[in-house]
């Protein structure tokens, strides 16, 4: 394999949507993101969890046995945890997960993303705040004396779906989709004129475009329309909606079907194959595989596919799909990597000043930067232990598992796809490779935590 990647080589390029193509002002979605409703924990009173602001840090695990929220390094071990929102001492992470600070779990997560009915994985910034509602529950729990086990997490899920449910956006339930639906602009970014112009060109040069995304049809016509514009059918060949994700890339054609929609209501009849380009709902790789094998004329078609998460894009697109990835990591701007003078125009023209004052005046950090509490998304220090578990004085940086993973499973990293679309097709970027320093693979430049110190990749 090539130690450098270029579009040019690529026959399809697809796109998932939220916090890839649509980029969010995330001080204001972590608002309306969680607590949508009064949630009953097992028999206590209903209480509102919303918490003001959301929580400024991604990747953290959920082990719902004991209420601990963890960040893992990229073998397993534990780098800091909290109970609650409360942190946990060295000596608490000693005694939960003994003197090598190994989660139990981690084998089961890192080998399939899947989720469990031991633990949750936060790896979006939809679910995000739901790790810190999940936090005060248990603080909650703890305060009453109650007992923490997993059975609480069933009304976290219930309350959380009742949000995102595919249904809300037309019955206007929830906080979230009611709120977008009547002031769009204050939660989406629309896409600089320089994306535009890049999805055209691509478009000119003979490749097949898709749209991927798990939000329902009716979600994906409004962020479309605010941030590319009325005429984005025209922009892509093929638009998958709910595509349910990851089981798109990881169910064989009978568990998911894809099927066809009316006046954004799917057709209850699954289709047997796909035959031509269109919009289609649901629906599964292999059946796709097939369709743009005919559209491109090749055996096997050369697919590169552009997302921000890592449960639901890059490890089921590499390793079902066997397609390249690219992973958007919005992280790297909060990590020293500039914004793209494009953004900064677009920003500059579409964000409301009243607004811009309003979180500046309360102090508000953006959900990407590194947190005070969790440190780095890419790198953290480690005190590691030595004989009999005595804690020793000097202390490794390691790479966080979630680093590690986007190492692993992603072609290329980028902050957004605005620091790429003025560039020509043919521009050969530096891919991720076991072989080349972790730092290769990101575009324009590696985030600040990787650059410097000492560091030990558990690969």
């Amino acid at each position: 394999m090539s130690d450098y990647f270029s579009l040019s080589d690529c026959d399809v390029i697809g796109f998932d949507l939220d916090h890839t193509l649509c980029r969010y002002h995330l001080k204001e979605t972590s608002r309306v993101s969680p607590g949508p409703r009064p949630i009953t924990i097992r028999g206590s009173v209903k209480t509102r969890m919303r918490p003001a602001g959301g929580v400024d840090f991604k990747g953290l695990v959920v082990d719902l046995e004991d209420g601990n929220l963890v960040k893992l390094a990229a073998d397993g071990t534990v780098l800091r945890a909290t109970h609650g929102t409360r942190d946990l001492t060295e000596a608490e992470i000693l005694q939960h997960y003994g003197p090598q600070r190994q989660w139990k779990h981690f084998h089961s997560l890192n080998t399939s993303f899947t989720r469990s009915a031991h633990y949750y994985f936060y790896d979006n910034y939809f679910d995000l705040p739901g790790a810190l509602l999940c936090g005060r529950v248990v603080d909650m729990l703890n305060k009453r004396g109650e007992e923490v086990n997993a059975e609480f997490w069933k009304d976290m899920v219930a309350a959380i779906d009742h949000n995102y449910n595919t249904s809300a956006f037309k019955e206007d339930a929830g906080t979230y989709f009611p709120s977008v639906k009547r002031d769009p602009g204050r939660y989406l970014q629309p896409c600089s004129e320089e994306v535009k112009a890049w999805l055209r060109s691509m478009k000119e040069a003979g490749k097949v475009l898709l749209l991927i995304t798990s939000s329902h049809s009716d979600y994906c016509r409004l962020i479309c329309e605010h941030v590319l514009g009325k005429d984005y059918e025209d922009l892509f060949d093929i638009i998958i909606t709910n595509a349910l994700k990851p089981g798109f890339f990881s169910l064989v054609p009978h568990q998911r079907p894809f099927r066809t929609l009316v006046d954004d209501v799917e057709e209850s009849e699954g289709l047997q194959a796909l035959d031509k380009p269109g919009w289609y709902s649901q629906g599964n790789w292999p059946h796709l595989h097939q369709l743009l094998k005919t559209m491109t004329g090749k055996p096997e078609p050369k697919v590169v596919y552009f997302g921000d998460s890592m449960r639901s894009d890059m490890f089921p697109a590499s390793s079902f799909g066997r397609w390249e990835t690219v992973m958007v990591v919005e992280e790297m701007e909060g990590e020293g990597v500039p914004t793209s003078a494009a953004a900064r125009a677009n920003q500059a023209q579409d964000q409301d000043q009243e607004t811009k004052a309003k979180f500046e005046d309360q102090g508000m950090k953006a959900p990407s930067d590194s947190s005070r509490q969790w440190g780095s998304y890419f790198m953290d220090a480690h005190k590691s232990s030595g004989e009999a578990g005595v804690e020793k004085e000097e202390q490794d940086q390691k790479l966080t598992w979630c680093c590690h993973s986007i190492h692993k499973y992603s072609t290329m990293a980028i902050p957004s796809v605005e620091h790429i679309a003025g560039l020509p097709l043919d521009y050969k970027f530096p891919r991720f490779s076991p072989d080349r320093p972790p730092t290769s693979g990101y575009y324009p430049r590696p985030p600040d935590s990787l650059q410097g110190g000492r560091s030990r990749d558990a690969s």
